[in-house]
């Protein structure tokens, strides 16, 4: 089976907790052959980030341009596709919105611009193991959105739907972005038997355009609540851009739930989140995360001063912001504890310099955890668990913040605290750090539960059977038989 992995804007190219959850799942599923393509809004890498198997056949990244230019006039089927487009925010059915990406998908399709991009993509992506050469693409097709006023079509709609006005200057901002956004569409697909997509609206709206195309089935991840979520620079938006594009984002998502075949959220909170945005109960297959037990074995801790172990992200709703002030009312109760940060979080050596250790992420994932005596986890409200698996399985114990999945996927075998609260954090990790023997039997816990719920066999063996479902053909039709004279089945 051929399987087209999709993702926005990482594996292979980077490393981030998603991209270690996809390389588990390719690596393992090794009796199919995989096309991965990422799409994003940033430049990739020169080359993977990990290596790639030999049953990868093609590693893409497309990066979607910032600027478009403006043609002047006004396409009629653009203009009525974009008048469901903006539709689709006020509507939650979704169903505009597909009528919306119909059109505009088969506008984009018959372009000249999309056929001199497949030929581009094909010449740079095919790709064996011993491959070094750059593979990017950084450019697509023109949008039709492009010959649309868009900002006028969305002040009217925003206008008839909600009663509220949008200023011209949120109206064009709004219209830029998600004329942005809808160039996601024109990004082409290699031939496969199953689209996978990883979570995102970036990437959906590429697979929904695919399956418009093509018709190839749909598997959906949802790793991550994409309404909930602000990407880097959006704090910075007036807060009507950021709900036009919430409603955008949420009406992408419905969509998708609609069309995918199935749908495996990471865990209970993302399956209830996808129930709440119209996902059909009977599609809905959870499959929890799940690592290697081999890449992050269990160490006795180090002889060292107490030390603490950051993994996640610098994002605005990393954490690192809470972590940092309740590291310094830490350092007063215990002076001389150590903070690692795996990352680029290099901002923190500014604030508390010899305290903060910063190092990039290992290419060897069991030396991540191994210098803390304790993990802290503070995730965005909509990051994936794999980080938190990850620390569960090294043995070490976790203060985790009771937000998304974190308490859940916890259970009894560590501590959650109230999030965005320094002060809470700060005493959780001191009273661990000053109870060796508590802070041992709860990292014992952590390994045990990761280690019946969370490893990478269960994830490619439900995966493995995913595929299967969704790439068989369908059953045989069946007839029902109805008898006209049912006198004929009486008893004399």
């Amino acid at each position: 089976m051929r399987i087209c992995l999709l993702t926005g804007g990482g594996y292979p190219f980077r490393r981030d907790a998603l991209g270690g959850w996809c390389r588990t799942l390719v690596d393992g599923l090794d009796a199919h052959r995989f096309e991965l393509v990422t799409v994003g809004d940033r430049e990739s890498a020169s080359g993977p980030a990990y290596p790639l198997p030999e049953h990868v056949d093609s590693a893409t990244a497309v990066t979607l341009p910032r600027e478009s230019a403006r043609r002047e006039g006004r396409d009629e089927q653009a203009t009525l596709a974009a008048v469901l487009l903006c539709q689709g925010l006020i509507d939650d059915t979704g169903d505009d919105l597909a009528l919306g990406l119909d059109t505009l998908v088969k506008l984009t399709t018959t372009t000249e611009a999309l056929v001199k991009l497949t030929a581009t993509t094909e010449a740079l992506v095919k790709l064996n193991a011993t491959t070094e050469a750059p593979l990017k693409v950084s450019a697509v097709a023109e949008a039709p959105l492009s010959a649309v006023p868009l900002a006028e079509l969305l002040s009217e709609a925003w206008r008839a739907g909600t009663g509220m006005r949008l200023s011209l200057r949120d109206a064009r901002t709004a219209a830029t972005l998600l004329r942005h956004a809808m160039r996601a569409l024109a990004v082409p697909l290699p031939p496969s038997d199953l689209v996978h997509c990883v979570g995102g609206t970036t990437p959906l709206l590429t697979a929904l355009a695919a399956r418009r195309r093509t018709g190839t089935p749909l598997l959906l991840t949802e790793a991550r609540a994409p309404v909930a979520r602000l990407r880097a620079g959006e704090e910075r938006l007036s807060p009507a851009v950021r709900t036009v594009l919430r409603r955008f984002r949420r009406a992408v998502a419905r969509t998708g739930y609609a069309e995918a075949g199935l749908v495996a959220p990471l865990s209970d909170y993302h399956h209830a989140w996808a129930l709440r945005h119209g996902a059909a109960p009977e599609r809905l297959v959870p499959v929890p995360a799940g690592v290697d037990p081999q890449e992050f074995p269990a160490a006795p801790e180090a002889r060292t001063p107490p030390a603490i172990v950051w993994a996640g992200g610098s994002g605005p709703e990393s954490g690192l912001t809470c972590l940092l002030e309740a590291f310094a009312q830490i350092l007063e109760a215990l002076p001389k504890t150590v903070l690692h940060l795996f990352g680029d979080e290099h901002t923190a050596r500014e604030r508390l310099d010899r305290a903060v250790r910063v190092h990039p992420l290992p290419a060897d994932p069991r030396h991540r955890y191994a210098l803390g005596h304790l993990v802290v986890h503070l995730p965005g409200p909509s990051d994936p668990p794999s980080r938190l698996v990850e620390a569960m399985m090294s043995g070490r114990a976790v203060v985790g913040a009771d937000t998304g999945p974190v308490a859940e996927t916890l259970g009894d075998s560590g501590v959650c605290v109230p999030p965005d609260d320094p002060a809470a954090l700060a005493a959780a990790c001191i009273a661990l750090l000053r109870a060796p023997a508590r802070r041992r039997a709860l990292g014992d816990a952590a390994r045990r539960r990761a280690l019946a719920h969370f490893t990478s066999d269960h994830v490619v063996r439900a995966y493995g059977a995913l595929y299967q479902d969704l790439s068989a053909p369908p059953p045989a039709p069946t007839y029902e038989l109805a008898l006209a004279h049912t006198d004929l089945w009486r008893t004399p």
